[in-house]
């Protein structure tokens, strides 16, 4: 114990004294800070407190002190960890206050009047984080996480990390939601009125007018939950009980959505059944139909939804179809059911959990849905527009986007309660340890071919949308002229060789941009969410609960109100990150960990525990454990965390669309300007280049995991 807080202090003490305690032009990285390490804004914290009468950055020198007089005087265990816990929490406490009470401007209290400060630094990371793990440390001594300083600190680390890019921000759109008009301080009666008003909840609709964003935020989630659940429960049918013979081809139209930008379909449909669409001049030459602007509102957000999100649903339906029990059907048909009987009162009430959470992710990525309301919604208004237009608008209303998020946040989490008081407590176990060789009961005539009718026709309609998008990259403008044209590939990627190789292409600042904030983001997303699922299936420990439901309250929250609230709260000091990459990759970790922690459990749940019993008897610790054990054993889980991650990080434009900035532009944010230019052409040909690209990353990444996965099975079979 004594040893692991030796070296945190060293560590904490470098940081303190070498390091700049605040934010740095330019980054710690780029070394400038040495040259002017003596000026106010670069210096060390030690510097500053000993040469400029800082006297409140002191906080942390105690806190040392104390660990140092641990390692040198302190006798018995018990005695050092009390020691340590004690003097590293009065440390990070004096460190948390000097950050929250001073903000970038002037002191919240009169005794450092005048005084402010910029966002913490590099020096201020490093001490805090020893800090962190001196206090984890001294815990593990007194016992706790059965003594394992790897696990308690892991632990540590987790909770520190989830509490300030997860709770501190949301905790400001909480807050900001209070606020009086003007600043003038907070109040619940004006949250109140304003929360509930009739410009937020009213049903106008009913008489002939327009309901508020959030009745039509709630309706249109809703729909796109039932919609996207019936579509993919006969996709998933036809997988699992038909011989359909072109299940390859549907598998694709099942993947090509997922990587698809969110907002490219609804382009499409623009492009195809607008005003000046080809289809609907097709039927105004032919039937002399009139031509209309329904594609503008409802109806045509719901169709794009529709499109992009139908895919989820079948992926979730897919294995629950696939794991319902052949012998609990064959048992209901020996019983003189006839197989509709059998799928109505067997197969469907087993399939209870899948559809709940199929519907579930419907209605949570419609509501967190940007792109396709942005270019389609026309006079229907829906809460993640509204929050973007509150913030970014000619008048800016951060108390308003605050209580249209809250009002998103609670229709979330009560479509989680809902589902869960749906699904109840009753047991849905199919697949246990026994063999089962039976199959699967075959779908009466009148269910198949229902299944049939929904959805062949609707794979063919995705199958032209996505053909229409490639030819639309090949015209000069869609809808006018159709002149085969590689303009818009040349705008966005021309490359020029003269004098070296230089990408003189609008788009390749953004494509790179996005890439490696990509390349960045996914093996920490999966790191941070592997290390979390081994903590919740390895090891046992006080909250574990808690501590589960806290790193996926991330998932539970959509991406409208995560970017409204990082901008709240790193927007300023004593964490500020906006206008830098920093909080593009942060978004990125938290929003997409709970993916990579529900794979890890799923993975590490199948790896027996006398592995790791066995590693710790020949006397590795827990990290080494962990290390050269069970990370070995996790490669499809790794790869499966770094692709969605990945994927994810490119096509994401709900949270990103608040904290790009002009230095830091992402992809998404791109297109969707050009689309806001009418740019149509340019902005589809970014985006085939963008599915390309992940296409190319999936296959090369499922080429590894097919590797990793004959490479054990050759070695078992030896």
């Amino acid at each position: 114990m004594k040893r692991t807080a030796g070296l945190w202090l060293l560590i904490g003490l470098a940081g303190y004294a070498l390091l700049p305690w605040y934010m740095v032009s330019g980054g710690v990285f780029s070394l400038g800070w040495v040259v002017d390490m003596t000026g106010k804004g670069a210096a060390p914290a030690f510097w500053q407190v000993v040469t400029q009468g800082k006297w409140w950055l002191a906080g942390p020198l105690p806190a040392f002190a104390a660990v140092a007089l641990v390692q040198g005087f302190a006798r018995g265990q018990l005695t050092a960890a009390r020691a340590l816990v004690g003097a590293a929490a009065a440390g990070l406490g004096l460190l948390v206050a000097q950050g929250l009470l001073i903000p970038g401007s002037a002191a919240r209290f009169g005794w450092i009047a005048g005084e402010g400060q910029p966002g913490m630094g590099a020096g201020a990371a490093i001490t805090a984080l020893a800090l962190l793990l001196i206090l984890t440390t001294g815990i593990s001594g007194l016992g706790r996480g059965r003594g394992d300083a790897f696990v308690t600190g892991l632990i540590g680390l987790i909770v520190a990390l989830v509490a300030i890019f997860v709770f501190y921000p949301v905790a400001h759109v909480l807050i900001r939601a209070f606020e009086l008009k003007g600043g003038a301080g907070y109040g619940v009666s004006e949250f109140l009125g304003r929360f509930f008003s009739a410009n937020l909840w009213g049903l106008g609709c009913l008489a002939g007018g327009e309901c508020g964003p959030a009745v039509n935020s709630l309706v249109l989630g809703v729909m796109t939950g039932a919609g996207t659940t019936a579509l993919g429960l006969a996709f998933a049918l036809i997988f699992t009980r038909t011989g359909f013979r072109a299940k390859p081809v549907l598998r694709v139209l099942t993947i090509i959505p997922i990587i698809t930008p969110p907002f490219v379909i609804g382009l499409a449909l623009i492009l195809l059944f607008g005003r000046a669409g080809t289809v609907t001049e097709f039927f105004a030459d032919t039937f002399g139909w009139e031509k209309t602007r329904w594609l503008y509102g409802f109806g045509g957000i719901y169709l794009a939804q529709m499109l992009s999100f139908t895919p989820i649903a079948f992926l979730v339906l897919i294995g629950v179809v696939e794991g319902v029990s052949p012998s609990m059907e064959e048992a209901s048909q020996t019983l003189d059911a006839d197989r509709w009987q059998t799928f109505r009162h067997v197969s469907l009430p087993l399939m209870r959990p899948g559809l709940a959470n199929a519907f579930l992710l419907g209605f949570i990525e419609s509501l967190a849905d940007f792109g396709n309301p942005l270019v389609l919604g026309g006079n229907f208004n829906v809460l993640s527009t509204e929050i973007y237009f509150a913030i970014v608008g000619a008048v800016a209303d951060p108390a308003k986007a605050a209580i249209l998020s809250i009002a998103l946040l609670v229709m979330t989490l009560g479509a989680f309660l809902v589902q869960r008081r749906w699904v109840g407590r009753k047991s849905y176990a199919t697949v246990t340890g026994k063999a089962d060789s039976g199959r699967h009961a075959a779908l009466n005539p009148a269910l198949r071919w229902a299944c049939y009718l929904t959805a062949l026709p609707w794979a063919a309609f995705t199958a032209a949308i996505y053909s229409m998008i490639a030819f639309g990259s090949f015209v000069k403008l869609w809808g006018y002229d159709h002149s085969f044209t590689l303009e818009h590939y040349i705008r966005a990627f021309s490359v020029s060789f003269a004098n070296g190789i230089r990408f003189t292409g609008s788009a390749w600042d953004s494509y790179f941009t996005t890439l490696t904030i990509a390349g960045i983001s996914a093996p920490l997303t999966a790191f941070v969410g592997l290390a979390t699922a081994y903590l919740l299936v390895r090891q046992k420990f006080a909250g574990k609960e808690a501590f589960e439901f806290s790193t996926m309250l991330s998932f539970a929250i959509p991406g409208t109100v995560i970017g409204v609230a990082y901008v709240m709260a790193f927007n300023f000091p004593p964490i500020e990150l906006t206008g830098t990459s920093v909080i593009l990759i942060i978004v990125f970790v938290f929003r997409n960990m709970p993916v990579g922690v529900r794979g890890g459990i799923a993975a590490m749940s199948q790896l027996d525990r006398s592995l790791d019993e066995a590693s710790i008897m020949l006397g590795a610790n827990s990290f080494t454990t962990a290390r050269r054990v069970i990370a070995p054993l996790l490669g499809p889980a790794i790869l499966a965390a770094l692709t969605y991650s990945f994927v994810r990080a490119i096509t994401s434009v709900s949270a990103v669309i608040f904290l790009v900035s002009a230095r830091h532009n992402m992809a998404t944010s791109f297109i969707v300007g050009r689309v806001e230019n009418g740019e149509f052409g340019f902005a589809i040909a970014y985006s085939a280049v963008l599915i390309l690209t992940m296409l190319a990353a999936i296959l090369i990444l499922q080429l590894l995991i097919g590797k990793r996965r004959l490479r054990r099975a050759d070695r078992v079979e030896a």
